[in-house]
């Protein structure tokens, strides 16, 4: 297949990318190289890709036109869109940038498709589309009306105008929510990231929540599996189960990408103090605003769809990260990037 891929140098794309690649897919990446966090560690890994297969362009998506005269190049067989601005924190401070990059960008998206349509597009959201839902796990058809940031709302809108352009256009969409996602290469604004860094040079770790925030990581290699499989179940004209949340007016669902076996962050801890062999100076927080007591993904759909739920404990997919942090950053010789 010839498959377009957004966001190749972030953490997700990446690998999904790669994946592809391995499988002998030819991939077109999109880029824009913002410097919301470490540029070096996406130069480093859209190094991994380059190759015979890859090719990857460099713009911003919300930039009008650009990405309909890339696809009209491309002429892609699947699209898979994966590019945002993420981060609930940094929404506090700059939510601007998630207006341009996540509604402005994804429409964008949605006009390359209208004018060069596909197989099937695949769309990123989060679980914090849930946002203020007190009833896990979170299910695919609860109301999502209650976002607390507007990262969540900007991905709320993001799956709204894709239902509305998979009705008008019949354009075969799937939106994936995922769930805290963690893993090699992984993004230094998140928390396992962070709390590695921070252990290793002997500085204390910020806790939020005392500990107790309870959230349902998904290892990427497990997430990247599940992706692969949707691309090969693109919503049709019947529900595959009582599950399906297959709109009644279009070829569109939303589907969550968790394992549905939540753990509290202070337990993570634990797990990443065992595989670093060093203790952490746990600095006890509140939660912050915008943050949610707990994550928990329902996956019966998903389950439903593909046949497979990721699986992969944090006793082991925590210590495959703790080994690649340290032979990436040892192997390159850097320090590793500051928080933020």
């Amino acid at each position: 297949m010839r498959c377009l891929v957004t966001g190749t140098a972030g953490f997700i794309g990446f690998h999904l990318a790669r994946r592809l690649l391995a499988a002998g897919h030819s991939v077109v990446g999109v880029d824009g190289m913002t410097d919301y966090y470490d540029v070096a560690l996406k130069h480093a890994r859209l190094a991994e890709l380059a190759g015979p297969g890859f090719v990857n362009h460099t713009f911003m998506l919300e930039e009008p036109g650009a990405f309909a005269s890339l696809m009209g190049e491309a002429k892609p067989d699947i699209v898979l869109h994966l590019a945002a601005q993420a981060g609930v924190r940094y929404s506090l401070e700059h939510p601007e940038s998630y207006v341009a990059s996540n509604m402005v960008g994804t429409f964008q998206v949605l006009e390359g498709l209208r004018q060069h349509p596909v197989r099937h597009a695949l769309l990123a959201s989060t679980s914090s589309v849930y946002g203020g839902n007190p009833r896990t796990p979170f299910r695919e058809t609860d109301t999502v009306a209650t976002p607390l940031t507007i990262y969540a709302a900007s991905k709320i809108a993001c799956e709204a105008m894709a239902h509305s352009y998979a009705h008008l256009w019949r354009i075969p969409t799937t939106a994936f929510r995922f769930f805290t996602v963690y893993g090699p290469w992984g993004r230094p604004d998140m928390a396992l990231f962070l709390f590695t860094k921070r252990i290793l040079a002997g500085e204390p770790v910020e806790v939020f929540d005392h500990g107790r925030a309870v959230r349902d990581f998904t290892y990427i290699d497990d997430l990247v599996e599940s992706i692969v499989r949707l691309i090969a179940a693109p919503p049709g004209s019947s529900p595959v189960s009582e599950a399906d949340t297959l709109s009644p007016v279009a070829p569109f669902r939303v589907v969550n990408i968790g394992g549905g076996a939540p753990v509290t962050v202070g337990a993570m801890l634990d797990v990443l103090e065992d595989a670093l062999g060093t203790r952490a100076t746990r600095l006890l927080r509140d939660l912050p605003p915008g943050d949610v007591a707990r994550t928990e993904a329902e996956t019966r759909l998903l389950r439903d769809l593909i046949g497979y739920v990721p699986a992969t404990p944090v006793t082991a997919g925590i210590p495959a990260f703790v080994r690649w942090y340290r032979e990436h950053y040892a192997a390159t010789g850097a320090v590793a990037p500051p928080p933020g």
